[in-house]
């Protein structure tokens, strides 16, 4: 059975890392069998543990504290020698055989984000292995996070181009450039690519499963508080769904106290209060307040996770649920396609492209499968409202008549 999975990603420097190593050791105080691991290049969760870390799971001295919690850190240079090595000659035989000269075949086959990726894939392996309950993961700031999820649909992409899916045809194409002699290599490589496009349609399932979910870490200023708006629409382009919103370093309330120091609370606190309000539509907003040392080792993280949780259980996500793509009958000839995108005040722009429609927001472009129902309708409007983005169909007789 698989874990379930959890991502901790957020702007730099938000505390990202000591709430997601907190949110683990929650969970295994409360008797579940977590993992927690980075993918961060940065690798701080060591520190925010208290413990070195290493590419292989280690349990976390602290049994007294929580049950069974274990930590890592993903090595990406080590998996790139051992795994994209044998994979890397098989995409150079494929090009070859296509007729690119040997030394541009060497240059395609570097392709920028391969660390990245066999990182997410060494965390689905974690979550496949049966070993754990929960796999709680420190991402990197929110830009290289949203890269590294949209890696498994861009890789493949780039595969079907390079390697069509009919194995087949390609096998009689390169037989007939390399002679018949090649075929066993051609079938090996076929082998390699097709394990490897297998894999990342499992990647991409694993990402939109509903045991799947992002909690996005913020500090409550408008500017990181905007960013999260952007990612969280992002994520929804992507089929990811975000479960959970936590404000970090929240200011104490001061109370009745006076004096500059406490007016300066107030008035921070205030501001702070105004910017969380503006985030309510994100469901529920976890907040944690500010604490004058920095938490480290398994003591003073379950400190934080109890003010983070409050006795609630860890997994319980506080986002509004619901599917991302809904369609319903809104009118005898109309139908209406509902995507759970909180666009804001971001540039938005629909385009139809055969039996897709393309959504680009900010500049992120996503190409959403039409039902079969509305294959066969035309686009005739769109808006949003509290739900999202509704874009309206109506069946049209030219595409009815092919």
């Amino acid at each position: 059975m698989s874990a379930r999975l959890l991502l901790f990603t957020g702007k730099g420097g938000v505390g990202k890392t000591t709430l997601a190593a907190a949110t683990a050791a929650a969970l295994a105080a409360g008797g579940r069998k977590t993992l927690v691991v980075s993918t961060d290049p940065a690798h701080s969760l060591g520190d925010a543990l208290g413990v070195p870390l290493s590419g292989q799971a280690a349990e976390v001295d602290g049994a007294d504290l929580f049950g069974s919690l274990h930590a890592a850190q993903v090595d990406p240079r080590a998996l790139v020698d051992e795994a994209w090595r044998d994979l890397r000659g098989h995409l150079r035989t494929v090009l070859a055989g296509a007729g690119v000269d040997e030394l541009d075949a060497e240059e395609l086959t570097v392709l920028p984000g391969v660390e990245e990726l066999l990182s997410l894939t060494e965390v689905q392996r974690l979550v496949r292995a049966g070993t754990w309950d929960v796999v709680v993961v420190d991402c990197g700031p929110t830009a290289e996070t949203l890269r590294l999820l949209a890696l498994p649909e861009a890789f493949a992409s780039y595969l079907e181009r390079l390697f069509p899916t009919h194995r087949r045809v390609v096998r009689g194409l390169l037989a007939g450039v390399a002679g018949s002699g090649s075929v066993e290599r051609w079938d090996a490589t076929a082998d390699a690519l097709g394990r490897l496009a297998e894999n990342l349609d499992q990647l991409r399932a694993l990402l939109a499963s509903p045991d799947t979910g992002v909690r996005l870490v913020l500090t409550p200023e408008r500017v990181v508080a905007a960013e999260t708006r952007r990612t969280v629409t992002a994520l929804a382009l992507q089929g990811i769904r975000v479960d959970g919103v936590v404000a970090n370093r929240v200011v104490p309330h001061p109370g009745a106290g006076a004096g500059p120091a406490a007016d300066w609370l107030r008035t921070r606190r205030a501001e702070q209060d105004a910017v969380l309000a503006e985030l309510a539509d994100l469901g529920e907003v976890r907040a944690v307040e500010h604490r004058a040392a920095e938490p480290v080792g398994p003591a003073a993280l379950l400190d934080v996770a109890e003010g983070l949780y409050r006795g609630r259980d860890p997994l319980e996500g506080t986002a509004p649920g619901g599917p991302l793509l809904a369609v319903e009958r809104t009118g005898d000839l109309e139908y209406t396609l509902r995507l759970a995108l909180r666009v804001g005040d971001s540039d938005l722009d629909l385009a139809r492209v055969g039996d897709e429609l393309a959504v680009t927001v900010d500049g992120r472009r996503k190409l959403v499968a039409l039902p079969s129902l509305l294959k066969r309708c035309a686009v005739t409007g769109a808006e949003l409202d509290d739900t999202g983005l509704a874009v309206r169909f109506a069946p049209d007789p030219e595409l009815w008549m092919r």
